[in-house]
């Protein structure tokens, strides 16, 4: 018999369909027949390319026993995680506070309330290793429920109490902080794996919003900020991290080295470290960097790209039920496909021997120190095909506006460095997609899947693809993109602002629930409140508007307060007070007729807020009837400069020659 989760469009809830366990997607039916019954209700929360989400589903939801506990004593509720963020923030603080820990499966217990009372993540089948058996336990709560055990109600009341008050601003904190951005990163500094790159212990997750932040500190003046986020993007380069074969990033590092990763690759984390390697090339000329950049983009092109234009969510982990196995080689495998000589010479460049590093078998990678180089591209292609007629990755082809605007973003910002024109049509095709599918006048849908939309969008969609829409007018000068940003952040101010200062996730248009979080601080992703501060710092100094001014400085002094404790968490809000403390230049460039905007963009600093005029206009004109950029900072404006080959204003570290120093890089 099939349970409630037949009709939805989510990859992971479809997983599920079959099981067992009588699941209802979240819905008012579900927690009205808990009420109904006198049930305590079961949450589930994951996502379709989750390892361990897959293992527990085995082990427990796929389990006749189990489903039966479930059955007679729960209501049993799944949720994506992806398509419902703000389920997921709500219950993985209070997982975090019940348990002390967080991750995915999340394993929630509620009241017919939704009020948590008892939380944790993976749970094994049976007791072992000092862990509790998700069957006893299901079984022992279940008793406790019947015995009307007044402790559980006290304990989600208290948790309720203790966990969704909001903090107030205290005394004194009027203003932004700008001694932020430097305690952060002195906090970096001190927590930086100088041997193999990126900070703190294993497991080591990329965390590319860090490197950025860093890369911008350090444009600024602080060499060793530029140094540690190019070694840590070098490092992540040559690991197993990186897919040597088929590109792009994995989700995380199981060790210190980056040899070893979580082989799930996810689109948003590939989007943003496209952005780190584009930024990191500019700041330092590593080829390397760009290339790394580009191979990223063209895996999110070849493998997550749909033939509309927009992209899906992510590949999984597993293939044929085990982990790693699609993205793992053995000597003998290359060989055959190679012959022994190539194949001798693939395996000594890549790591690859008979005793293996994973399960094995071997993930290639380069941390011996051999050259990154494209000199075994054809044996990397036969390989490529080898994998892909191997075995399988299922993938989650659901369409997240959120992931969708950073990959927008980071094809902007990859066409703004290399000038090639294909990445520009990838992210002009994308925000396409999303105006046709995703949105409905101003408003926006948080994902989409053939054919259905999905739930109204959070603060996530609009504070990204609102950063995207900026993004895109300043790699084409077309006015409609910077109106479209506009528009979408002045629609999430009125959705989602709190009078006391922040932006809440979720607003009007999206359901009740027991609380409306807001969440201040970066995680695996960047926050939405660090976006949004973001995105309000570059619209007051592009429009020079009062009120984008205000509430700029008023969303800096609000997250400055909440960032007091752990500034090196809040990588959006340190990014954005730099950009206040160091206004970029103001540049307009009026393009001469055979001049691209990708070539004038490449001779521009990365950092700058550029307009492009293809026609001269509102008294931009031509300088020696070439391309001519006219550039301000803060209140100075230089004179205009022409931007060809031979005298171009810019130098290749993109700083302006010496006729133009004084202006702020």
């Amino acid at each position: 018999m099939g349970n409630h989760l037949s009709s939805e469009s989510s990859p992971y809830l479809l997983q599920h369909a079959d099981n067992p366990v009588d699941w209802y997607p979240w819905c008012a039916d579900a927690f009205e027949r808990a009420r109904r019954e006198n049930k305590p209700v079961f949450l589930s929360v994951g996502y379709s390319s989750c390892h361990w989400c897959h293992v527990m589903a085995q082990e427990s939801f796929e389990d006749e026993t189990t489903a039966k506990i479930l059955n007679q004593n729960y209501i049993s509720v799944k949720v994506d995680r992806e398509e419902r963020p703000d389920i997921d923030s709500v219950y993985m603080a209070a997982c975090q506070a019940l348990s002390g820990s967080g991750g995915w499966p999340m394993s929630v217990f509620l009241t017919p309330e939704q009020k948590p009372f008892y939380a944790g993540t993976y749970f094994p089948p049976s007791s072992r290793y000092g862990m509790v058996g998700f069957k006893e336990l299901i079984a022992r709560i279940a008793e406790l429920w019947q015995a009307d055990d007044k402790e559980l109600v006290a304990r989600s009341e208290q948790i309720m109490a203790e966990l969704f008050a909001d903090r107030p601003v205290c005394e004194g904190e009027t203003g932004a902080d700008e001694g932020l951005p430097g305690r952060a990163f002195r906090m970096f500094a001190e927590s930086y794996d100088r041997t193999c790159g990126g900070f703190g212990r294993a497991p080591k997750f990329p965390s590319p919003h860090n490197l950025l932040f860093l890369l911008l500190y350090g444009r600024n003046g602080e060499g060793e900020a530029l140094a540690m986020a190019e070694h840590t993007l070098m490092q992540m380069r040559r690991g197993g991290i990186f897919d040597q074969i088929g590109y792009g990033f994995s989700r995380y590092s199981t060790d210190r080295q980056y040899l070893v990763p979580h082989f799930e690759k996810m689109l948003c984390d590939n989007a943003l470290l496209i952005m780190a390697y584009a930024a990191a090339y500019r700041a330092t000329g590593n080829t390397v960097l760009l290339d790394t950049a580009e191979k990223t983009a063209d895996y999110i092109l070849r493998e997550l790209g749909t033939e509309e234009g927009a992209f899906g969510s992510a590949q999984d982990a597993d293939s044929d039920g085990e982990e790693g196995k699609f993205y793992t080689l053995s000597p003998e495998e290359v060989c055959l496909v190679l012959g022994e000589r190539d194949g001798a010479a693939f395996c000594r460049h890549y790591g690859i021997t008979r005793q293996g590093n994973f399960e094995g078998k071997s993930i290639p990678n380069l941390l011996q120190g051999n050259e990154i180089t494209d000199a075994f591209e054809e044996q990397r292609r036969l390989l490529y095909c080898y994998r892909k007629k191997r075995a399988s990755l299922v993938s989650d082809d659901k369409i997240l506006t959120s992931w969708n605007a950073l990959a927008i973003l980071a094809f902007a910002v990859l066409f703004r460095v290399s000038g090639k024109e294909r990445f520009l049509a990838a992210a002009k095709d994308a925000c396409r997609f999303i105006e046709r599918n995703l949105s409905d006048g101003g408003l926006l849908y948080a994902s989409f899947r053939k054919g259905q939309r999905g739930v109204c969008g959070f603060l996530d969609d609009y504070a990204y693809y609102a950063a995207a829409l900026i993004g895109l007018y300043e790699v084409t000068g077309e006015e409609r993109y910077f109106a479209r940003g506009k528009e979408l952040m002045d629609e999430a101010e009125r959705q989602f602002a709190d009078p006391a200062g922040g932006y809440f996730l979720c607003g009007p248009r999206n359901d009740s629930l027991i609380t409306r979080p807001k969440e201040t601080y970066d995680g695996a992703l960047p926050g939405g409140n660090g976006v949004m501060a973001y995105c309000l710092v570059r619209l007051s100094q592009m429009t020079d508007s009062p009120s984008y001014r205000s509430l700029a400085e008023k969303q800096l002094a609000f997250l400055s307060s909440r960032a007091k404790g752990y500034p090196a968490g809040h990588a959006m809000l340190l990014i954005a007070l730099l950009y206040e403390k160091h206004p970029p230049m103001q540049i307009t460039a009026v393009v001469a007729d055979g001049d691209s905007f990708g070539e004038v963009l490449r001779g521009l600093p990365l950092s700058a807020a550029v307009r492009l005029l293809d026609r001269e206009r509102d008294g931009y004109r031509l300088l020696n009837g070439k391309t001519t950029c006219y550039v301000c900072s803060g209140h100075t404006c230089l004179p205009p400069a022409n931007l060809g080959p031979e005298d171009k204003a810019v130098d290749k570290s993109g700083h302006f020659r010496e006729s133009y120093e004084g202006g702020n890089q």
